[in-house]
């Protein structure tokens, strides 16, 4: 049993009113909650600051939550919506990005069912293997370096774990050694966590590479990062993202 919490913004500086643009006939936030819905979660509620989206959201029918206008992130938002709801604090709420319009309802599945799974664990999220090598040294693609149980040793936007020996670092490095992850951003919290991260300010390793799970490292929390079950399409950021997702379901791309 658990919850499923759709942040949605309408401010976005690449795209303006993101959760309202049309794809195919409908907003994207409906196509993320659309997909959260075909998951095993017994609850889909949108979180938003904005009216704009909470008349649009409850149009198609569903549950919105309004929210405070100063959260500077969705796990902020969260926390705010966990306590709206009176959720247990063994609770588990599952954070899906609300410009992820093609996000397969089976990874939202799995991230609650790991969280579940291990009871050491604070937070659950998943990673995919990387396979393109230029995406070892692009910082917006975030790494991740786990232990022997898959949980998270390290995120970082820089290329980790870095190979010693081999030449210019990307020359002699083998994609297929099964060490480089790119982290998917989708959480599984409990709620009792969910309060203890708004008490905690940012981490200086947060604020320097600019990723808020490294505040839950930073105060010795466990993540535990599962590798996907299924291949999840990137978030829509740029107008080209959005145009090629407008190609894809319109049969174009």
């Amino acid at each position: 049993m658990y919850t499923v919490v759709i942040p949605s913004r309408y401010g976005s500086t690449r795209l303006p009113g993101k959760p309202l643009l049309d794809i195919d006939g409908k907003p994207m936030v409906q196509r993320v909650w659309e997909q959260a819905t075909k998951s095993g979660a017994q609850r889909v509620v949108i979180a938003t600051d904005d009216q704009r989206i909470q008349a649009a959201a409850q149009g198609f029918g569903a549950e919105v939550c309004m929210t405070s206008a100063s959260h500077l992130s969705g796990t902020d938002r969260l926390q705010e919506v966990a306590t709206s709801l009176k959720l247990d604090a063994q609770h588990i709420v599952v954070n899906v990005q609300g410009d992820e319009p093609l996000i397969p309802p089976t990874v939202i599945d799995q991230v609650a069912d790991n969280l579940a799974t291990y009871t050491d664990a604070g937070v659950s999220t998943l990673c995919e293997e990387i396979s393109v090598r230029e995406d070892l040294q692009n910082p917006n693609v975030v790494k991740v370096v786990r232990d022997s149980r898959d949980m998270a040793l390290y995120f970082s936007r820089a290329f980790v774990p870095w190979p010693r020996d081999a030449e210019a670092s990307s020359n002699g490095t083998q994609l297929s050694d099964g060490l480089w992850y790119r982290h998917i951003g989708l959480y599984a919290y409990r709620t009792a966590f969910l309060h203890q991260y708004v008490e905690w300010p940012p981490a200086p390793i947060e604020v320097l590479e600019s990723l808020e799970q490294l505040r839950a490292l930073y105060h010795g929390v466990r993540v535990h990062v599962g590798i996907a079950c299924d291949p999840v399409p990137g978030g829509i950021d740029t107008e080209h993202d959005l145009a090629a997702l407008r190609d894809t379901l319109s049969g174009k791309g």
